[in-house]
């Protein structure tokens, strides 16, 4: 089942926590959370899934930042949750989608028990001017059946801002 609004007003500071909430973002069966001011770019290609590949910082300006196609730009959200006894599940908006921009490429599964920022994987499919503190996306909550563990990753778990790909880390376990 998916929580509807009213259901994720009621838990909020419960076992949803959105920092900062702001009721005016509540939907029927979810809530929109914005892009922070700051982006990360790799900046060496081709990338290597066994290296930490290097990335360099983009601040949005005021007047706006314009994306490129056929570029990956990761963002994360102004806003930090906590999900507990739920499976958070991220999408875009449909109105940023109509823009031909995607906020997720492969990764808007979320795991009960996380904390932090949600990264963002940015793509567009023609060039689009985007501005920090839009609604980007939003968050919705699907209920859980039986015995769970907390989502406990040491790479992505309280995460304080964008975070590359740490897929590299799953090799060196394996060393």
């Amino acid at each position: 089942m998916i929580l509807s609004g009213k259901e994720i007003a009621s838990r909020i500071d419960g076992d949803i926590i959105i920092k900062p909430y702001n009721s005016d973002r509540l939907n029927p069966n979810s809530y929109n959370l914005s892009l922070h001011d700051e982006l990360v770019v790799y900046s060496d290609s081709p990338l290597d899934m066994k290296k930490d590949n290097p990335y360099q910082q983009i601040m949005i300006p005021a007047d706006g930042l314009l994306l490129e196609p056929n570029q990956l730009y990761l963002g994360r959200t102004v806003e930090y949750t906590e999900t507990n006894n739920l499976v958070p599940m991220l999408e875009g908006r449909s109105s940023v989608g109509r823009l031909g921009l995607f906020i997720h490429v492969t990764a808007g599964f979320g795991d009960v028990g996380f904390k932090g920022f949600w990264t963002l994987e940015i793509f567009c499919v023609q060039p689009i001017r985007i501005y920090a503190g839009v609604e980007i996306c939003q968050v919705y909550y699907h209920t859980l059946e039986g015995e769970h563990e907390n989502y406990s990753s040491e790479k992505y778990q309280n995460n304080q801002g964008i975070q590359t790909s740490l897929l590299f880390k799953d090799y060196e376990l394996k060393k």
